[in-house]
């Protein structure tokens, strides 16, 4: 999506429309809003990356005159007031003023509606602002230089052609999904295939044609198949039996009508789908799968007596959490402190680890996530299989609260040796990111778009999925899909959450992996073509040799 301002930008507010149709007014007012969120911006970057320990003073109300956690800026003169108080709206109707604006979340209020209206132009204009200051204080590892600056899509002349021969069909990109015998495990993960951003673009973005692809056993011709008919006209349940099929050829262990385990198809699914798409090189694989889930996970082994430390790096798809608490018990449980407890410090045991440096046993393991991935999977474990016998198994009923957005700062590997260090020179109330240049901490935030929840006990339960779709929330109870509240989500009862990074991190200044992959399998079929010729040659002056 661009983030230019365009003839095609909508407003749910009238009083806007008529204020956008004088290009001076409008000009004046996009000019505020956006110096309004760009100091707010910089505002928040330079509280969390002081250099010095000083006091950086909040602004205060321009009525009563306290501090703002939280500005609301008019957007006709250089006033702030608060909200809480009803300065701000004090402030509009006494100056004759329309509009105003949370700097925090770039929301617009109109007096005249008395509401927050929608409108695109501010949309854009805000996304654009937080990315522009961000480039200026980002820095990466890779690189010395900063962030390359956000260009947005401009079609070329090909392309133009091309969308303006298309014709739009009306969708929702909602659909139900029929139960085909127990089939509910499945549902749900497809429906959060649906809801995830990088896969439903992948597959509309045409990057695998079902029509094209030559393979006989292809999952990711049934991603397509699936992508496609969710996004049609047809809004009757659709039944994904051909996937379903697919999955019982490749996992006997998921065959038949038998209650399955909704995380078990998942893993399935995702190796099916890496196993049938391209991007896999002898160095990296970089298919769809492995660029959206994969991430890279960092285990920490520290010698007790010598103090040496035994790094280890593993390749992660999702992560699987006990539901313990820091103190071990089943209450009062968060996905946070369901973090805390995954990367805490643990003891081994005097069989488990000898170091090489002093020769002792004693030693403790952190994990910790070394490389954050697009997209953050974590499951539950929920069921509890104490023996081989499957029926002393039992379902920790337990609820756990988990947010609709996380900073996933304080459990990356650089962020805890960073704060390792301040605790050893007395500095560890600083904030969790002190070094500019892991860049800000926008960065490491997600943003929850799909729960796998599951109803009843563990030998006869039920698979429900809550997903978002256009910002709004949607219950998927197999073939019926029902609105929904995000609160309505953040009450169920989760087995899975599925989060998506608000901005996508990437290497600066360097050609992307996909166009360097296209690029040496240009170079191998011009190798194997001249190998082909070559041996043509060859069997014909065999040939010719042997008449002679």
């Amino acid at each position: 999506m661009s983030f230019q301002d365009t003839d095609t930008d909508s407003s749910s507010c009238p009083h806007l429309a008529t204020t956008f149709a004088h290009g001076e007014e409008r000009g004046s007012l996009l000019s505020r809003y956006k110096n309004a969120v760009q100091w707010n911006t910089r505002r928040n970057h330079c509280v969390a990356h002081t250099v010095k320990r000083r006091k950086i003073t909040p602004p205060d109300c321009g009525l009563c005159g306290l501090a703002l956690s939280r500005p609301y800026a008019c957007l006709h003169c250089s006033v702030a007031a608060c909200w809480s108080g009803g300065h701000i709206k004090q402030h509009l109707q006494d100056m004759g003023h329309d509009f105003c604006a949370d700097v925090t979340t770039g929301y617009v209020f109109c007096i005249e509606c008395d509401d927050f209206v929608q409108d695109s132009t501010f949309f854009r204009r805000f996304k654009a602002t937080i990315i522009a200051e961000e480039e200026k204080d980002t820095a990466f590892e890779v690189s010395k230089r900063l962030r390359e600056p956000f260009s947005p899509w401009q079609p070329n002349v090909m392309e133009r052609t091309l969308l303006d021969s298309v014709v739009s069909l009306p969708c929702q990109g909602r659909r139900g999904l029929l139960n085909l015998g127990q089939t509910c495990f499945m549902n749900v993960i497809l429906q959060s295939f649906v809801a995830n951003p990088l896969l439903r673009n992948y597959y509309l973005g045409d990057k695998h044609n079902s029509r094209l692809c030559k393979l006989k056993e292809c999952t990711s011709c049934e991603m397509d198949k699936l992508i496609t008919e969710v996004y049609s006209e047809n809004n009757a349940p659709y039944g994904p039996i051909e996937l379903l099929a697919k999955t019982w050829r490749s996992s006997a262990e998921l065959s038949g009508y038998a209650q399955q385990d909704a995380h078990e198809f998942f893993i399935t699914a995702l190796n099916n789908i890496h196993a049938t798409s391209k991007g896999s090189t002898s160095l990296q694989c970089i298919c769809i799968i492995h660029s959206t889930f994969a991430g890279l996970l960092q285990s920490d082994v520290k010698c007790e007596r010598c103090g040496k430390v035994a790094e280890k790096t593993d390749p992660m798809l999702d992560i699987s959490l006990e539901l313990k608490g820091e103190a071990g018990g089943e209450q009062d449980l968060t996905l946070a402190s369901c973090l805390r407890r995954y990367t805490h410090p643990e003891k081994l045991g005097p069989n488990d680890y000898s170091c090489e440096k002093c020769g002792k046993a004693h030693a403790s393991k952190r994990l910790s996530i070394r490389k954050l991935p697009p997209v953050l999977s974590f499951q539950f474990k929920r069921f509890e299989h104490k023996s081989v016998d499957k029926s002393a198994a039992r379902k920790i009923e337990a609820p756990v609260r988990f947010p609709s957005s996380l900073n996933m700062a304080p459990y990356t590997t650089l962020v805890m040796h960073k704060q390792e260090l301040l605790k050893e020179s007395g500095a560890a109330s600083q904030s969790l990111i002190p070094d500019s240049a892991l860049g800000p901490e926008s960065l490491y935030d997600y943003d929850l778009f799909a729960v796998v929840c599951h109803e009843g006990q563990i030998d006869n339960g039920h698979y429900t999925c809550y997903a978002r779709s256009h910002d709004e929330w949607y219950r998927y109870d197999d073939d019926k899909v029902t609105h929904s509240t995000l609160g309505m989500c953040l009450n169920s009862q989760a087995y899975m959450c599925f989060y998506v990074k608000r901005y996508l991190d990437y290497k600066p200044h360097v050609t992307p992996s996909y166009i360097v992959m296209r690029e040496q399998e240009a170079v191998k079929e011009r190798e194997r073509e001249r190998e082909k010729e070559a041996a043509r040659i060859r069997e014909l002056d065999e040939l010719l040799a042997a008449a002679l």
